[in-house]
């Protein structure tokens, strides 16, 4: 089984699980890869370019970049995990959902773009901050972390909102991200970590806690926008999107994920690890043995792993 050398030892979280959870065998679940979305497809083809030609410019710029790659291992001493993780969400985003820059400094230039501009996280009239406030979403009001806030008032709009009609407002059959976190387009990421709005929401005080970076506020949509551009602050969010998924899926399933790169990047490719981790338990409920499996995106991981562990 192949090892991966933590550069720190678990910390936090992780010091009050189980010790008992099964490690994830290294490798693929899937002989083949797994269906690459249409979506993906067409985006690479209106681009003229290639997914081998995309996986070779992110490689190419992991490579070239030496203090880029001392940022990623920095940022994964400071969440306990290792760095070729980050490398593989960095390297799955850039190949499958868009196309990498040639420098790091262009992601910064592209970060300072968003600075001055005024939008905000609303459907319609309403704005989220509003939103959370409805009568629904009482549930969630007593939780202080911004993982179990954020996350339980995703459920109560999965629930009670998602494509049906609330006080006499028709709500889309969408995610909660796509219809109150994206002001200009559904479905982007944005960044060197391609990090989605909510997401960052979500994990705002354990960033905060790891890092030192302000806690953000969903009704300064600037400030969200600017972490999430900002390559060194996008950074620690990835990391900590990582750190929550291993530690989602030890607690919840009691699975140790944290030496297979291509289920993490799976996993940071389609989130909602604790919502997975749930699901993933109840199908091993009664002694059964279901491995958690890559999609397409982290079978590229996995796949090219002895290349990307060559980057660092």
């Amino acid at each position: 089984m192949r090892t991966f050398l933590l550069t720190v030892a678990f910390a936090g979280s992780l010091a009050s699980v189980s010790n008992a959870a099964q490690a994830v065998p290294a490798g693929n679940r899937n002989i083949e890869q797994p269906p690459i979305p249409g979506a993906s497809v067409r985006r690479t083809k209106a681009g003229k370019t290639s997914f081998d030609l995309k996986f070779e410019k992110v490689r190419d710029l992991l490579r070239d970049d030496d203090a880029l790659v001392g940022k990623i291992k920095k940022t994964a001493a400071a969440y306990g995990i290792s760095p070729i993780h980050m490398v593989g969400a960095i390297v799955g985003e850039h190949t499958y959902n868009v196309d990498a820059y040639d420098s790091l400094q262009s992601y910064y230039v592209k970060a300072a773009s968003y600075a001055g501009n005024s939008f905000r996280f609303a459907y319609k009239s309403e704005d989220v901050s509003d939103f959370v406030q409805r009568p629904e979403f009482a549930e969630c009001a007593a939780l202080d972390d911004s993982y179990r806030l954020w996350t339980c008032r995703e459920d109560v709009w999965q629930d009670r909102f998602r494509g049906k009609t609330v006080g006499g407002t028709a709500y889309p059959n969408n995610r909660f991200s796509a219809v109150f976190f994206q002001p200009f387009y559904a479905g982007q990421t944005f960044g060197l970590g391609q990090i989605n709005p909510l997401t960052a929401l979500m994990l705002s005080d354990l960033v905060h806690q790891k890092s030192g970076y302000a806690k953000l506020d969903e009704k300064d949509a600037v400030g969200v926008y600017k972490a999430i551009m900002d390559p060194d602050i996008s950074l620690a969010f990835m990391a900590a999107v990582i750190r929550k998924s291993i530690d989602d899926y030890r607690s919840i399933a009691g699975v140790d994920i944290s030496q297979n790169p291509g289920v993490t990047a799976t996993l940071f490719n389609i989130g909602n690890s604790l919502q997975r981790a749930r699901a993933l338990r109840a199908r091993n409920a009664g002694g059964a043995t279901n491995w958690p499996e890559e999609n397409y995106y982290g079978w590229l991981v996995n796949d090219r792993l002895d290349e990307l562990e060559d980057l660092l």
